[in-house]
């Protein structure tokens, strides 16, 4: 069913919001996605943080171009949705997850991230960045591995004395 133009205009200021006001989005081919797949994705992300909607793509390319985003759209093709939130890199590594789980049915196609428009290598690849508490994890392991391995050593010249 065609949209009005009360109903695009609307769409298009949801979308010009999402961008201006999201530390990234991520473009999503879903073409063969069943419903209730779409509907297992829809509330993962959203306990996320990652909004999920669905728009045309002449109307997200107007609001792409309203944006004043640098960079070269990518192809939008097939049927178009929008992963978008306040992490930077949680919609993507959201949307990439389901992506691996979902081969034929769902893919990014690009993305906005830090005032850049990407194609989807760069996406996938901000995908792939492990989220802030693996991050903070692994600086932890990382400052504590110098320390373990002194004690082990001190704990090895301990038992040559005692033997």
């Amino acid at each position: 069913m065609a949209k009005s133009k009360d109903q695009k205009i609307a769409i298009l200021e949801k979308l010009n919001d999402a961008l201006k006001n999201s530390q990234s989005a991520v473009f999503v081919n879903f073409h063969g996605l069943s419903v209730s797949d779409e509907s297992e994705m829809r509330s993962a992300l959203k306990e996320q943080g990652v909004s999920y909607f669905v728009a045309k793509k002449t109307l997200v390319k107007r609001a792409l171009g309203e944006s004043g985003f640098t960079g070269e759209v990518p192809p939008l093709d097939g049927e178009l949705a929008i992963a978008y939130g306040d992490d930077a890199v949680a919609p993507a590594r959201e949307v990439y997850a389901f992506s691996k789980k979902y081969k034929d049915a769902l893919s990014i196609l690009g993305g906005v991230f830090e005032g850049e428009i990407k194609d989807r290598v760069s996406m996938e690849a901000i995908a792939t960045i492990p989220s802030l508490q693996t991050l903070y994890g692994q600086f932890v392991g990382l400052l504590n591995s110098p320390l373990s391995g002194f004690v082990v050593v001190l704990n090895q010249i301990a038992e040559k004395k005692e033997a």
